[in-house]
């Protein structure tokens, strides 16, 4: 197999890889401390590594890879229940941290190696094959314990280089986002993504729109972030035309992890004369679609399938739609080298997850439009409500509901109904506590802008929807509210 980082033998010694705050490595001192952890990593089992948004997680991940161990990124975050069960299950031979990063006790049990970010020590010769693991990434959990995909080293390198053609990405670009380092969004495509094309990253380490701007107007070319972190830019860019004037510089903003709200989009494509662009892929598949860099931003959308991708909707009979009608909802199922090999342990789950000529079922409900553009309505399990003999994907009404002037945050899900089958229940944070919109009124505005069997049946007011740490709603957490 190619080397997965390139730039570490042959780019510029002397350039800058890796940002974290004041620490910076040069892609030669990236080279020398990866390398030396390589050194002691060799002929070990899988590691756990402690992804703290720090420059020692990012050599911990560069240095396992290079020597062909599987990592596996443990969120700092996680409560002590979820932590044993991923350590049960992965087994890690030891952990990797930060001098200093204090560990709980069932992670402090394991072997523990300090990283040390500024070793030195010789570039190894990258010996793994295509399919060995190179992560395994827990999912969230919504519907059971943490499933570990596994991630082969073929499917960093296809996804990489499929996004590199979609975004015009070179070593040219420098890239700055805040995301956590634990998930494929922040650690895959913003810690991995710059150091194959031989570019640099600039980890903000906590987000804020002045962080953000500062970069930017330091050179920064590219702003990776998810929907809540564009919901706040965009609550700030009235009050602040030096924000608008350093996202209008950068070449590209990409937003993931969830749909960005259309009311978003347009504000800040009015305060700068840039639109964001969206992508799709999930922990088991990496990148499968997304708005190419010389193709239209188009609010609402994920854009088309990425080189390599075969994507497909079918319908619950496992039929096939074949008539880009932009209206008929589908399931999305994917094939192709960026898929994860397995759920580590899981072979029944494994087994599930496929169709017999090795799609991948992803839960994911889209439409698509007659150019191919895909536009996802919601996961199958929480957000295709099936109401008077339609099938509705609550994103579209989602994104109604915050076009009205008196929601700041809405959430749409469905609940039983004895005539109905499912009534379209709405979860609200209104802009003004005190003088929230009517259900009437929220209805109303709904289905002018839709369809009348789309308007909310339900309104429930809410101080604050309940949030993961990427900044997606859980909707099953809205029926505990």
């Amino acid at each position: 197999m190619s080397p997965l980082f390139p730039a570490l033998a042959d780019g510029p010694p002397d350039m800058a890889a890796l940002r974290f705050g004041p620490r910076t490595l040069t892609y030669g001192a990236l080279a020398g401390a990866a390398g030396a952890l390589a050194a002691r990593l060799e002929g070990t089992g899988r590691v756990a590594v402690w992804a703290t948004p720090e420059l020692e997680t990012a050599v911990a991940v560069t240095g396992a890879l290079l020597a062909g161990v599987a990592a596996v990124p443990l969120n700092p975050k996680s409560g002590g229940k979820e932590l044993e069960h991923i350590l049960t299950d992965s087994a890690p031979t030891l952990v990797l941290a930060a001098p200093g990063a204090e560990l709980p006790s069932s992670v402090g049990d394991l072997p523990r190696i300090d990283v040390d970010a500024f070793a030195t020590g010789a570039l190894p010769e990258e010996r793994a094959a295509d399919g060995d693991p190179a992560l395994i990434v827990y999912t969230s959990g919504t519907t059971g314990p943490p499933k570990g995909a596994v991630l082969p080293r073929r499917a960093l390198a296809a996804t990489l280089d499929a996004l590199a053609d979609a975004w015009q990405w070179t070593g040219g670009d420098v890239l700055v986002h805040a995301l956590p380092l634990f998930h494929v969004h922040g650690l895959v495509l913003g810690v991995l993504g710059p150091l194959r094309r031989g570019g640099a990253v600039r980890h903000l380490g906590r987000f804020t729109p002045e962080g953000v701007a500062r970069e930017l107007n330091d050179g920064a070319t590219m702003l990776f972030g998810v929907p809540t972190m564009y919901h706040r830019l965009a609550e700030a860019l009235p009050g602040d035309p030096g924000l608008a004037g350093a996202l209008a510089r950068a070449r590209l903003l990409v937003s993931g992890s969830a749909a960005l709200p259309v009311h978003d989009h347009e504000r800040i494509a009015a305060a700068t004369g840039r639109r964001v662009i969206e992508r799709y892929g999930m922990t088991e598949t990496l990148m499968n679609t997304s708005v190419r860099a010389d193709g239209e931003a188009r609010a609402g959308t994920v854009g088309v399938p990425l080189p390599g991708v075969e994507l497909r909707l079918v319908e619950e009979d496992g039929t096939e739609l074949t008539d880009w009608d932009g209206e008929s909802v589908g399931e999305i199922q994917v094939r192709g080298p960026n898929l994860f090999t397995e759920y580590l342990n899981r072979p029944d789950a494994t087994a599930a997850a496929f169709t017999a000529d090795g799609f991948f079922r992803t839960g994911d409900m889209a439409v698509r439009e007659p150019d191919g553009y895909v536009r996802i309505v919601g996961r199958k399990a929480t957000d295709l409500i099936k109401s008077g003999g339609y099938k509705i994907g609550a994103g579209e009404i989602e994104n109604a509901l915050l076009e009205h002037p008196g929601v700041r945050e809405a959430a749409v899900t469905g609940e039983p109904d004895a005539d109905l089958g499912e009534r379209i229940v709405a979860w609200i944070v209104p802009a003004d506590p005190k003088s929230p919109p009517g259900a009437e009124e929220l209805a109303d505005h709904v289905a002018r802008r839709l369809a009348p069997h789309k308007r909310p049946r339900v309104v429930r007011y809410l101080d604050a929807l309940p949030r993961n740490d990427m900044g997606k709603i859980m909707k099953r957490a809205l029926a505990d509210a």
